[in-house]
């Protein structure tokens, strides 16, 4: 695919960037093999692909085990406030 200055020009404006003309010529032709990339992966066969088979047959994901923290102090150095062992917010609701 073909992408010219005037769209890497549009691109550009609608992003707030700017670029000078070689800059605008050297993202043209990086954009162009970028598209020939996802031409190629758009004309790979994938009709004997099983896309309905997982690739993990084991969980990913370590078990939800509560433990108590016993540091609290530290993890409460970076509350601007506290009241009783609370965290003291602003109102947000009202």
């Amino acid at each position: 695919m073909k992408v010219n200055i005037e769209t890497i020009n549009y691109i550009a404006k609608l992003a707030k960037l700017k670029f000078t003309e070689e800059e605008a010529i050297d993202f043209a032709n990086e954009f162009e093999g970028i598209l020939s990339h996802f031409e190629s992966i758009d004309n790979e066969d994938l009709t004997e692909i099983d896309f309905s088979s997982q690739a993990y047959t084991q969980s990913v994901l370590r078990e939800d085990i509560s433990k108590n923290f016993e540091n609290k102090k530290a993890l409460l150095k970076n509350a601007k406030g506290m009241k009783d062992n609370y965290i003291v917010i602003p109102k947000v609701i009202e």
